[in-house]
């Protein structure tokens, strides 16, 4: 289901999600890169590409890594599990289902997963 178009086919293209996007089955990525805890394993489906964006549903078995820097800006709605972020100047933040929140371009910090994840996002270059 995953499109990947120009930026003119992007301006003008409808993507549609229906709602077993959500919770239906995702395509296995493999482990988490640059996991120091746990053994966390991701799967994912990309529904939108193009003109700077994607879009999809992404989850993560449980394991925490470091972000340093990051290149995109996200936002994300949690659909299921538990996570606690931890900017690199700040304290923690549990979240769970149903909590929004952006980690911006340049963003450092950690992530800990504490029950399996799993987000609907918005990555913009």
């Amino acid at each position: 289901m995953a499109a990947d178009l120009s930026p003119d086919e992007a301006l003008r293209t409808m993507v549609v999600a229906y709602a077993d996007v959500l919770d239906g089955e995702l395509e296995p990525l493999g482990p988490r890169a640059g996991a120091d805890s746990g053994d966390p394993q991701t799967g994912g489906i990309t529904f939108f590409s193009g003109h700077g964006v994607e879009v999809g549903v992404w989850e993560c078995t449980p394991g925490g890594w470091a972000i340093v820097d990051r290149t995109t800006t996200e936002t994300m709605l949690l659909l299921g599990g538990t996570v606690t972020i931890t900017p690199a100047d700040g304290e923690p933040v549990e979240l769970g289902e149903g909590d929004v929140f952006v980690l911006p371009k340049g963003w450092s910090g950690r992530w800990d997963i504490t029950d399996t994840v799993r987000k609907l996002y918005v990555l913009v270059s």
